[in-house]
């Protein structure tokens, strides 16, 4: 292929969600003429070009869709003094007009309608082309597009609605499905079950058209093994639990990747596991959104540190919950590799392991003094293994030896002298999954989702210098909160019949 796969900023022809009076609105006509938007090569590539800055945003994996969610769940305590960022989401208190909502709800379905765009035009530009090369590309550039079209959907989906059952998903809201551009469409909730089906179809096209010979470890593009890796999660919240094995499988018996080992030294200072974190570079990494210093999204650790409030000390608005401190072992050296202790800016004098994990690029430190941008990693290896054991222990013939089989894996990789061996029961398996998925997966966006689908809730406990309000917030399984808001404006948009979720009552 011959695309110059930069991510730089918005070119002219991506096209902008601003302006429309509701998400799902096409996009505005005055920021290029559709009939000639779209018609060579050179056009695909940079209307796929502005299909992944749009992930860059940092409404998504790089800010608030992937955090939010965690700080709303157990994860993280509010600090005394914070400056109210998530405040809302922290209470409980989310509102169809709560701008972190609307932002994500937005940027989703902005991505989505890049991905319309190029789908409803790529057959035109292919049969007009004669270069066989070009040809192929363009194939490649379209499963790339399901592929982020399905990822799309499925947050939105994991957000917006109700976790998925099998007996009842036909009768349960899902989202407004688009899949055309220029052709109007009716801007209404489709069930639950046609919503992941439309994820699952997108996903089988992806499959078709990206060839796993072409996996690359660490890219920062979709591949086939991308489209897998999000298949077996979506199976696995589908309680399609034997699809998720499958697919589970077919990514980590892929010999592309292999897990970030805590125990072998990258490089002096680093160890496999620490290299990932600091440098965003990974055999680990399925796939990741690829920052520069000069073309980036959010900052995931501004939340964790404000460091660059006086560039002397920290000023957290949330640090980890000790429960997740203390669920750690002591031979688990992901500890070190995720946390680190420091005297905080606040007149209270708070000392607390903070999210180290988020603290920055180390390359963009030293190079830009760029702190608390990290790359945002999609799909990791680690993932798989959790969902594999998980889809295991779901099994109509539950098979617990497998799944702890894969967990032992994964956390001998993750601990001293590659300890770490766990035995996984019928009695236990839901306890010691759901334990290392916080351990391994810890504010990368899950653990809301993973209390939604499992039908738990949770209690905080005062902790040191935490803010009294929130602190001991007690949440019930299936509280109506756990699935957010709709944003008003769509609900109140013109020809909009789109039906509200219980929290926003």
């Amino acid at each position: 292929m011959n695309m110059l796969r930069n991510i730089k900023s918005l070119i002219a022809a991506i096209l902008l969600v601003a302006g429309t009076s509701s998400c799902l609105d096409k996009l505005p006509e005055s920021s290029i003429r559709e009939d000639e938007a779209m018609q060579t090569f050179d056009d695909a590539e940079q209307i796929v070009t502005g299909i992944y800055a749009g992930l860059m945003s940092s409404s998504l994996f790089s800010g608030t869709l992937t955090v939010m969610p965690d700080i709303q769940a157990d994860l993280a305590y509010a600090v005394e003094n914070f400056s109210n960022v998530y405040g809302p989401a922290w209470l409980w208190n989310l509102l169809s007009t709560d701008q972190d909502v609307e932002s994500v709800y937005a940027a989703l379905y902005g991505v989505i309608s890049r991905c319309n765009f190029f789908l409803e035009r790529v057959d035109a530009v292919k049969q007009q082309e004669t270069n066989y090369e070009n040809i192929d590309a363009l194939d490649t550039y379209a499963g790339e597009v399901y592929t982020i079209r399905a990822l799309c959907y499925s947050k939105l989906i994991e957000c917006f609605c109700k976790a998925y059952d099998p007996a009842t998903a036909e009768n349960e809201l899902g989202v407004v499905l688009r899949s055309k551009y220029s052709t109007p469409e009716p801007m209404k909730r489709a069930s639950l079950k046609a919503s992941y089906q439309f994820v699952i179809d997108d996903l089988n096209r992806a499959e078709e058209l990206l060839d796993n010979d072409n996996d690359q470890y660490n890219t920062i593009y979709a591949t086939a093994a991308a489209a897998q890796a999000l298949h077996a999660r979506v199976a696995l919240y589908m309680q399609d639990y034997q699809t998720a094995v499958d697919y589970a499988s077919k990514v980590i018996d892929n010999e592309m990747f292999k897990l970030a080992d805590a125990n072998e030294q990258y490089s002096s200072t680093d160890t496999y596991l620490t290299y990932m974190w600091n440098y965003d570079s990974s055999f680990e990494i399925i796939w990741k959104v690829g920052f520069t210093t000069t073309s980036y999204g959010g900052a995931l650790g501004q939340v964790f540190f404000n460091a660059n409030r006086d560039y002397t000390y920290t000023y957290p608005d949330y640090v980890p919950a000790q429960w997740v401190l203390d669920a750690y072992a002591d031979t688990d050296l992901r500890y070190d590799a995720y946390f680190k202790e420091y005297t905080t800016g606040y007149a209270n004098g708070l000392t607390w392991p903070l999210l180290y994990k988020y603290f920055g690029n180390q390359s963009f430190i030293a190079s830009v003094n760029l702190y608390m941008v990290s790359m945002p990693k999609l799909f990791r290896l680690a993932e798989q293994y959790l969902i594999r054991a998980e889809a295991y222990c779901n099994l109509p013939t539950p098979n617990y030896s497998a799944a702890g089989k894969d967990l032992t894996t994964l956390r001998q990789k993750r601990y001293s002298g590659g300890a770490g061996a766990i035995t996984v029961s019928a009695n236990n398996w839901l306890e010691t999954i759901s334990a290392e998925r916080v351990r391994e997966l810890y504010m990368e966006g899950f653990r809301l989702n993973d209390l939604k689908r499992w039908h738990m809730g949770f209690e905080r406990k005062p902790q040191s210098c935490s803010l009294a309000e929130g602190s001991s917030l007690k949440i019930e399984a299936d509280d109506p909160r756990f699935v957010w808001p709709i944003p008003r404006h769509e609900l109140e948009s013109p020809g909009a019949e789109i039906e509200p979720n219980e929290s926003n009552n």
